[in-house]
């Protein structure tokens, strides 16, 4: 099988105060990558994502779905 490079981010991600909020940014993450995994914290507003595709595409779409990302880094 085919080998992804696979990063894990961690976003800081405002707004998000339900679990309707929670799936939203799911799904936006997975529109950006179908194979992503993707944990939410809710009470601390953060979102790992282990994907290969960039950072940048995955925080651009959950601030264009209206969560705005405050802070994210590779870990």
């Amino acid at each position: 099988s085919h080998l992804r490079s696979l990063a894990m981010y961690e976003l800081q991600v405002e707004e998000m105060s339900c679990g309707h909020c929670v799936s939203k940014v799911t799904k936006t993450v997975l529109e950006v990558d179908a194979a992503a995994k993707v944990e939410v914290d809710l009470a601390q507003r953060k979102v790992r994502v282990q994907s290969d595709a960039a950072l940048a595409d995955i925080s651009e779409a959950i601030s264009e779905a209206g969560y705005p990302v405050t802070a994210s880094a590779t870990v």
